[in-house]
């Protein structure tokens, strides 16, 4: 069965929007999927295009979105359409829209960076080392099933959530001396969230194209994509 999938991509160059999305489009058409690329968000005004395609892949980083563009993907997904996306791509794309906000289930607010002696000014101040914990329920889901906890060093998102969110995995932010806070904050990793006949997939990890490529990232990412896309 051939089944459509949209990409929309642009935002912030550091998260490699077109190397990330671009390593994902062999896979997708291997899986079905006839992909269109789009480098902006004017495509989610398309309603009749939009009816057709079983997901939407956006890495879209720090960008905006107009109210028009926004309510054709919001009927999108209320009637099925798929949406899957890493990083800040999904989960930090249009912060002045509340509406989309609830939609993902997620938004980006910081991320932890290395001790204040060790930073250079550049992106690396922020990558550091930490653990995502696979939930109970991701232990039976069909998108982290046989899948560890498991350690990366890059960003790590502290996302501000609400209970609605299937919650797949977990990242705790340890409390260190130079930080603001004072006791461990843990945050969704990779989450799952119904909306309407929509389904919804998030993961946190993905800065770059070195941690999408990297295993179990790469492999929960690919389930993701597959388990969005309309039924």
């Amino acid at each position: 069965m051939n089944r459509n999938a949209l990409v929309v991509r642009g935002g912030w160059d550091g998260h490699m929007p077109v190397e990330t999305t671009d390593s994902f489009i062999p896979f997708l058409e291997a899986n079905g999927f006839t992909v269109r690329v789009e480098e902006g968000t004017s495509v989610y005004t398309d309603d009749a295009y939009l009816a057709t395609v079983d997901l939407i892949v956006q890495v879209n980083t720090m960008s905006s979105i107009t109210p028009e563009e926004f309510a054709g993907l919001q009927r999108a997904v209320l009637s099925g359409t798929g949406m899957a996306g890493w990083h800040g791509g999904i989960a930090d794309s249009y912060r002045d829209n509340a509406d989309y906000l609830h939609m993902i289930g997620g938004q980006f607010a910081h991320h932890a960076g290395k001790h204040p002696d060790e930073r250079t000014g550049g992106q690396e101040d922020s990558y550091i080392p930490y653990t995502v914990h696979i939930t109970e329920y991701g232990k039976t889901h069909p998108i982290t099933q046989g899948i560890d906890d498991f350690d990366l060093v890059t960003e790590q998102y502290w996302v501000l959530s609400d209970e609605y969110n299937d919650v797949l995995a977990t990242t705790t932010q340890e409390a260190r001396p130079w930080d603001a806070w004072n006791r461990p904050v843990t945050s969704p990793a990779i989450w799952t969230r119904q909306w309407g006949k929509g389904r919804i997939f998030v993961s946190a990890p993905g800065h770059r194209l070195e941690v999408v490529q990297s295993r179990p990232v790469r492999t929960i990412i690919e389930r993701g994509l597959l388990w969005a896309a309309r039924a």
